[in-house]
């Protein structure tokens, strides 16, 4: 298969042609000749987009297919540009091990994207025998993944050295003070989350880890993980799509319990242009979903989680219309960094548009609005917490591996 079209490099966007071998790896790079497969006009071509913490829910004993599994967030995620995920460990049935890791693994092959899983730490795991990223949470999620302090989680996280290890990071200490609190807001306060980076900074730099802050929502906690950067601890930073777009005054209405996630929206609005200012020139290296689907009975009862795959391209034309975003910006946090990431555990090569590379990209067209509808969703559950906001531009078009998939 060839395309033509305006590609997007990471120093420039020029007029070029891919060619995609039948086994899906892009074959060649080069001048355009108006005789390819698919000729575009005015659209961007990104090497697929790339998200790192999606809970796609499935597990071995299915007990949360109902939410979404692996082909329901597969096809979202191509409805949205994203062309391979990783997904969190927080099952009823977590992979903690070998034997439960490749058990889950083995029910990812059916999804129409590439998905590598986290695995989970908890009070008594160790590393797998193979390389494989991990999540660890301070506080208490499904599947027995928590600590009741910080000593007990440095106890266990010191024997993984040298992985990659990536935190939810809230103090638990603090967070059992506060559970009788009477809203979400006030269980989760961002001194939570500011405690909580200041040790994880601590227990990544004095055990040798290569760390990422999941989700950071925090100024101070942000500043936290810049200056550590600055004296060498290998750390990076995600921010999601719905802490960018939303702040504070935008959520206290009778809808609130569809904005309740974990963190939760808190910032003010100078606190979110602030992240959004940061992911712009580098400071933050990934726009990750955290994609958390509860079907709508459940998020009326408080149950915390955003939908964010099948918006995830369109939203990133919000970054470039409203805030200025370059097509290299995009391609940076969407694309290059989150891929750089995931490659290694991947059988295949994500991030650039480049001999080698998978044949899996993004197309946006930046002068066909996207209206969000829920009919026009393929998450399991079917909402969204951007249901009729009419983002700038959309996805048309993602490619898997050669396959042509128009959205």
């Amino acid at each position: 298969m060839t395309i033509e079209g305006n590609i997007v490099n990471i120093d420039k966007t020029y007029r070029g042609r891919i060619e995609i071998g039948n086994d899906g790896i892009i074959s060649a790079v080069g001048k355009e000749t108006g005789t390819a497969d698919i000729v575009l006009k005015d659209e961007l071509i990104f090497p697929g987009f790339v998200d790192l913490h999606v809970h796609a829910r499935e597990c071995v004993d299915h007990s949360l297919d109902y939410k979404e599994d692996f082909v329901s967030a597969g096809e979202a995620a191509i409805n949205g540009g994203v062309v391979a995920f990783a997904d969190m460990p927080n099952n009823t049935v977590p992979p903690v091990d070998d034997k439960s890791y490749e058990e889950k693994y083995a029910l990812t092959q059916k999804s129409p994207v590439e998905i590598v899983l986290y695995a989970g730490i908890g009070k008594n795991t160790q590393p797998l025998t193979k390389t494989v990223p991990y999540k660890v949470y301070t506080v208490k999620y499904p599947g027995n993944l928590e600590f009741d302090n910080f000593e007990d989680m440095e106890r266990v996280v010191s024997q993984y050295h040298g992985q990659e290890v990536s935190f939810h990071c809230e103090d638990p200490v603090m967070m059992e003070r506060l559970k009788h609190q009477p809203t979400h807001r006030q269980q989760h306060p961002p001194e939570a989350e500011i405690n909580a980076i200041d040790f994880v900074l601590d227990l990544i730099e004095k055990h040798g880890l290569n760390g990422k802050i999941c989700h950071c929502t925090t100024k101070q906690g942000l500043q936290m993980i810049l200056a550590a950067k600055k004296r060498g601890v290998k750390v990076s930073i995600e921010v999601t799509p719905h802490h960018l777009y939303f702040d504070q005054a935008m959520v206290d209405n009778d809808s609130r319990n569809i904005f309740t996630v974990n963190p939760p929206i808190r910032q003010s609005r100078e606190e979110r242009l602030e992240l959004i200012e940061a992911l712009k020139r580098g400071d933050i290296d990934y726009l990750a979903t955290d994609h958390a689907p509860h079907t709508l009975q459940e998020k009326q009862q408080g149950e915390p989680g955003m939908m964010n795959l099948d918006t995830y391209g369109n939203f990133a034309t919000w970054l470039m219309q409203e805030h200025k975003f370059t097509p290299q910006d995009i391609l940076r946090v969407c694309s290059l960094n989150p891929a750089n990431f995931f490659n290694k555990f991947s059988k295949h090569k994500y991030g650039k548009i480049a001999a080698g590379y998978s044949g899996s990209l993004t197309i946006v067209d930046m002068t066909k609005p996207a209206f969000v509808e829920a009919a026009k969703l393929k998450a399991k559950v079917g909402w969204s917490q951007f249901e009729g906001v009419t983002f700038p531009g959309s996805v048309t078009v993602t490619i898997i591996k050669g396959t042509i998939n128009r959205n």
